[in-house]
């Protein structure tokens, strides 16, 4: 049986991905370019799926540029901090309006194509950084609205969104990863990384990440400028 898998290149989604195979889906991976300003994960998610064995990996190109309103894709400066203690409350300047809206309604399409019912997505509720999109609850309703929307949910084959990463810290996520056999080294987590790739160390996933592996009694294979 098939699975949708939303697989950004980064740690969360390639756990979410080594889960899925283990499971014993076929894994279809879709990547979406959305001119993020680090577009540098997009390469990182091919190399992802390479490792896993994925033979279906699509990218899908759109522009949130146009629309704007995050750091992510507007002339918003990423928030930068020394230490994850520092981490705000609230939305951050990170935040891509209305993204995993985008995402799950595109993998949705492929679904469809595919003849899946089961999509996957690393959205985690406890140590992510404030997004309302990452909650299990905006995850339960996409799921309902999915099976009002699609043909086959109106034919009776329920759709199931999957977010086996919700309720786990970084260092679960990680430690969960490590067992199903993640390369973490070919994956990407920086907002804005510098010149060659590097990470930059100090934004938000940088230091969420840099805790998930000390947490984790791991060793953190990014390299930081």
């Amino acid at each position: 049986m098939k699975a949708v898998i939303l697989l950004s290149g980064g740690l969360d989604s390639a756990t979410c991905l080594a889960l899925a195979r283990q499971q014993g889906f076929e894994c279809v991976a879709l990547s979406v370019a959305y001119g993020q300003r680090h577009a540098v994960e997009i390469e990182q998610a091919k190399l992802v799926a390479k490792a896993m064995g994925v033979v279906d990996h699509r990218v899908v190109s759109l522009d949130l540029r146009a629309i704007g309103g995050s750091a992510l894709t507007d002339d918003i400066e990423v928030p930068k901090h020394d230490d994850v203690s520092q981490l705000g409350e609230g939305i951050p300047a990170t935040y891509v309006p209305a993204r995993n809206t985008i995402f799950l309604g595109l993998a949705l399409g492929l679904a469809e194509v595919v003849g899946s019912t089961d999509i996957f997505i690393g959205v985690n509720a406890l140590d992510y950084s404030g997004y309302p999109d990452c909650r299990p609850e905006f995850i339960r309703a996409f799921e309902a609205m999915a099976n009002l929307a699609t043909k086959a949910g109106v034919e009776g084959r329920r759709l199931t969104i999957h977010a086996p990463l919700s309720g786990l810290t970084k260092a679960g996520i990680i430690r969960a990863g490590v067992a199903a056999g993640v390369d973490y080294s070919v994956t990407h987590s920086c907002y804005d990384p510098l010149p060659g790739g590097l990470a930059c160390g100090r934004c938000d996933s940088c230091l969420l990440r840099q805790k998930g592996f000390a947490e984790a009694n791991l060793a953190d294979p990014t390299r930081y400028g």
